[in-house]
């Protein structure tokens, strides 16, 4: 055999093993999908049938389209938290707009519309997160929330029509016996992506997901790509909208919420990384019907559909650890840092095991006299300056809001009862602001505030019952799990590297599971006599959470501002690389943030059972965009490390106020959704640091 022969098959076992490498998680995918495939055939009562390969294909498919346009976003190096409510708006605008019995031609003209609205969302995304270059966490969640907004005063309750021949075409067969439509759908997609990602947009796409700034250095058009990414990633959300569209026939204002975990965690398993740059559309259909498989699998088994999330959830961790596993990973990393720990504490030499420097030997600093006079304090306008920039705008506009509502409603400003009312309802938001608050300082977010809240109060009521007695066992348990809770999320995101998004999503996923299967999906018990006057009775003219919160005000303030804590979270905040070299203890201050974060969110679900008496599913899902509104428009800065509690109470305030003044007229709950959106957006809009702009 020639050189040049030997030569060229090694260079074409060299292509193959880089192709493997590079398509690892697609094809790890792929084979354990085949896996599941013949479990499912070997569980159920007979082989395999074309109907089931049907039935299945059309039940991820819904999931895998809107995973779809997700793994673009990520590939690109965002978040996309909207995509959820997008399917929503799609599917209640189809069953409120078409004629159920308008002739099959139709079905095109409605895939148009569905697919334009979701990459209309998309360029509102695009414009904010590229153009302004706002945080893309904060715009689609925003977004998410404005959206529901709209979805809710487009059709407020489960109902409507879809047509009938919309169901047929994409429920149907596309080769009778032999080829399911939701196969030639999602294939369809695969194509477009295919051609796609042979354009200079595709090498653009993987160019800024890899690096923004290299890729801006070669002459890549980085806002546009952007752009491009979110509306094209709002068309595969709308596609999405038109075939759950025609499985349900019709629509529910709700109906994309519980597909956001779902979408995270197909992509993650699909083996896309996280934080961009590498992986594809391909194996997050795979991950999409794995996901829907196991669920399936479960069924089968006769488990309860509560547990459902919890597959979910826990799937999302074991992939996002396994996609993240490298020799320079943060588990590694730490792995690494434990050995040396190790060795060092075996040879004795740990900083902890040397004899303690006699402090007598020390060199005494020179002497007030020697270092000559005293600088003169500055005045406290210049030390808080920064401070007082962030913060007072919260304080002004609430000014605003307590005179509008004077004016419009009367009754507010000298009003006693108006003004115990609105710390009341206030305290709710200043606890989670403490909480979540503080992760954000770090450059952080805690998206299972929701079910932290909802499990806490739910866990309380089962065992108080109506008991004050029980109160004195029951309090310790739910805090007990909340700093359970915050430990798993700290521990997760600090020693093993996992995104703090996908973690605490992961998380309030599994919460929800356990929620459902500890309720049986219905609540039971209620708050004790002793909770119920602490958040609803009076003392004078005050009622008594008021009192405690003045004192969790203090105490917030100097827990953040006068402690080594709060200066190693701002530490962190400003950057990890350099709070580590300054001596901080990154990852066991990360845990405890975490753990105060849910210690906070059951704190808020204890308040919320003595406030309405009991718990609820859900009771936690209205605080989520609050409790990040409040820290953004008081003045804290999204990316970390800037913010004061005081600002935050601020923003507490005024979104109170606000949502007050809104329950006074006639305005929907909808609007208020649509209005907590904007609001945020244009906090983190005015309040960014102008160096990002």
């Amino acid at each position: 055999m020639s050189s040049a022969a030997i030569s060229s098959r090694v260079l074409a076992g060299f292509g193959l093993r880089r192709a493997l490498v590079r398509h690892r998680g697609a094809l790890i995918a792929a084979i354990v999908l085949a896996i599941l495939l013949f479990i499912v055939d070997w569980i159920s009562a007979g082989p395999l049938t074309y109907f089931d390969v049907s039935f299945l294909s059309s039940g991820g498919a819904t999931s895998a389209l809107a995973a779809v346009g997700q793994t673009i976003v990520i590939l690109s190096g965002g978040f996309d938290l909207s995509a959820g409510a997008v399917i929503s708006l799609v599917n209640v605008v189809l069953a409120s707009s078409m004629d159920p019995m308008a002739p099959g031609a139709s079905i095109l003209l409605w895939t148009v519309v569905g697919i334009g609205v979701g990459m209309a969302v998309g360029a509102f995304n695009g414009f904010f997160i590229a153009v302004l270059r706002m945080q893309p966490i904060v715009v689609t969640l925003s977004t998410m929330f404005i959206l529901q907004g709209v979805t809710l005063l487009v059709m407020d309750k489960p109902g409507g029509f879809v047509s009938p021949d919309l169901g047929s075409f994409y429920l149907g067969d596309a080769i009778t016996g032999w080829l399911p439509m939701p196969l030639v759908v999602i294939g369809l997609v695969l194509l477009a992506w295919f051609w796609l990602k042979g354009t200079r947009f595709g090498t653009a796409l993987y160019a800024v997901g890899s690096d923004p700034d290299s890729a801006a250095a070669v002459g890549i058009n980085v806002v546009l790509v952007r752009f491009a990414v979110y509306v094209i990633a709002g068309g595969c959300y709308g596609l999405a909208g038109v075939f759950i569209s025609a499985q349900t026939g019709s629509a529910d204002p709700l109906v994309g919420n519980p597909l956001l975990l779902s979408m995270f965690a197909a992509v993650v398993v699909g083996g896309t990384r996280l934080g961009g740059g590498q992986g594809g559309p391909v194996g997050t259909v795979f991950g999409a019907y794995i996901l829907m498989m196991v669920v399936n699998i479960l069924l089968v088994l006769n488990v309860s559909a509560y547990y459902s999330t919890i597959a979910e959830g826990t799937i999302l961790v074991l992939a996002a650890l396994a996609g993240s596993l490298s020799h320079t990973s943060v588990l590694a990393v730490q792995l690494r840092a434990a050995r040396a720990r190790l060795a060092a504490w075996r040879a004795g030499i740990l900083p902890s095991q040397l004899e303690p420097i006699d402090r007598r030997l020390k060199i005494a600093g020179p002497t007030q006299n020697q270092r000559g006079p005293a600088s003169p304090r500055p005045a406290f306008r210049l030390r808080n300056a920064e401070t007082l920039r962030y913060a007072l705008p919260a304080y002004a506009c609430l000014l605003i809001i307590v005179i509008v509502t004077q004016v419009w409603l009367g009754r507010a400003i000298l009003n006693p009862g108006y003004w115990n009312s609105l710390l009341v309802l206030s305290s709710f938001l200043a606890v989670l602001a403490l909480g979540h608050g503080t992760v954000i300082l770090t450059g952080g977010l805690d998206l299972s505030v929701p079910w932290t809240i909802g499990i806490s109060g739910i866990i309380l009521a089962g065992m108080v019952n109506g008991s004050d007695t029980a109160l004195l066992y029951a309090l310790p348990v739910v805090l007990v799990m909340a700093c359970a809770i915050g430990f798993a999320n700290g521990f997760g995101i600090a020693y093993l590297g996992i995104s703090p998004i996908v973690m605490t999503l992961a998380t309030n996923g599994i919460l929800q599971g356990f929620a459902l299967v500890y309720s049986q999906g219905t609540p039971a018990g209620f708050s004790s006599p002793m909770l119920r006057w602490f958040m609803t009775a009076r003392l004078g003219s005050v009622t008594p959470v008021v009192l405690l919160m003045v004192v969790f005000v203090a105490g917030a303030v100097l827990l953040l501002g006068r402690t080594p804590f709060g200066r190693r979270v701002y530490g962190i905040g400003n950057g990890l690389r350099a709070a580590r070299l300054s001596g901080i203890g990154v990852e066991r201050t990360l845990i405890l943030v975490y753990m105060l974060s849910a210690v906070c969110a059951a704190v808020v679900g204890i308040m919320l059972t003595g406030f309405s008496g009991q718990a609820s599913l859900g009771m936690g899902d209205d605080y989520l965009l609050p409790s990040i509104a409040v820290v953004v428009v008081g003045g804290a800065l999204i990316t970390g490390g800037r913010g004061h509690y005081l600002g935050m109470l601020g923003g507490v305030l005024l979104l109170t106020a606000l949502q007050m003044l809104l329950a006074g007229t006639t305005l929907p709950y909808a609007t208020r959704a649509i209005l907590y959106g904007l609001v945020v957006l244009g906090a983190v809009m005015a309040l960014r640091e102008r160096r990002l702009q």
